[in-house]
């Protein structure tokens, strides 16, 4: 017998979705905490440099965590090529949100990228073949609109640069796509070590090379306060996603994924209080429009899910 709306769960179930519900709202309170240390970095320091960071600091941090789980590390030549491509993505996704965040509001630049999960819809369809309704295709179409809203101030403001956060969410759902097919064959600690430490050889000797060359990717000595930044972006990335990473093992993500939204109410409060940041209301009507978009997008796949179910 399932479990139904009508039909409480049983005891034993609940309390092993409660501990990845807490896991998942951790994460999005903590993960804002990465976009502001990045944020702060920009001031000194360049993007480049800030995005090698985070994987430095994740990789050497993660080290003794899978040592002392026991997990190996070592990979297949097929496997250490899929999480390379993993890294590339996520080596991307974080360059194009830290340039984001150097000019625009946090919470702006956040808002826009939460349009990946329509990104990932509309790409599991042409990659995977995925069957996505009308319904949800008009949602994804709501959501852009509601980018859009967002977007526009910058747009007008800083040019095409504003785009940058739509670059975050294409390559962050590439990211989770490449996620998908190696999921199954790595642990996910394990995982997470790896494409930080092939993010760390990809990226640095591009800042040896750029080295007195100039541009986002010629390396500076940090001073001062600038150290903590940098470490903050590798520290608050790994507890953040570990956070992730375990609630997925407590909770199902369809039950997880509506509380992701609650990290742009985060971004906005931290970027008001630390930086004086606020949406303006066309920006605020757009990121009411993705959560809305988004939200619904969710409903429709559960309601998806549960007729493949009764068949």
């Amino acid at each position: 017998m399932t479990a139904s709306a009508t039909t409480p769960l049983p005891q034993a179930a609940t309390d092993r979705i409660l501990p990845g519900i807490v896991l998942m709202l951790s994460f999005c309170a903590l993960a804002p905490l990465l976009d502001v240390s990045s944020k702060l970095a920009t001031v000194t320091v360049p993007v480049g440099q800030i995005t090698a960071a985070r994987f430095v600091v994740q990789a050497a941090l993660m080290l003794p965590v899978v040592l002392w789980m026991r997990l190996p590390l070592a990979v297949s030549p097929r496997m250490a090529g899929q999480l390379l491509l993993r890294a590339v993505f996520l080596i991307a996704s974080t360059y194009s949100f830290v340039a984001a965040v150097s000019f625009m509001a946090i919470a702006d630049a956040l808002a826009i990228a939460f349009v990946e999960p329509f990104v990932i819809l509309l790409l599991g369809r042409i990659l995977f073949g995925d069957q996505v309704g009308p319904r949800r295709i008009a949602a994804c179409a709501v959501g852009f609109f509601g980018a859009l809203l967002v977007i526009q101030p910058s747009l007008a403001a800083f040019g095409l640069k504003a785009l940058w956060p739509l670059g975050t969410a294409f390559f962050f759902a590439f990211y989770m796509l490449s996620t998908r097919a190696v999921s199954a064959s790595v642990h996910p600690v394990a995982m997470q070590f790896h494409t930080a430490l092939a993010g760390m050889v990809l990226v640095l000797p591009v800042l040896w090379l750029m080295d007195g060359r100039g541009g986002p990717f010629d390396p500076v000595m940090p001073q001062g306060i600038a150290w903590l930044w940098l470490f903050g972006m590798g520290f608050w990335a790994t507890v953040s996603h570990m956070c992730m990473t375990y609630a997925l093992k407590f909770a199902p993500a369809s039950t997880l994924a509506p509380l992701h939204y609650s990290e742009i109410v985060v971004s906005v409060t931290l970027g008001y209080l630390v930086f004086g940041d606020f949406p303006n209301p066309l920006a605020l009507a757009g990121i009411a429009i993705i959560v809305g978009s988004g939200l619904y997008v969710i409903h429709r796949e559960r309601v998806v899910a549960r007729r493949a179910k009764a068949r």
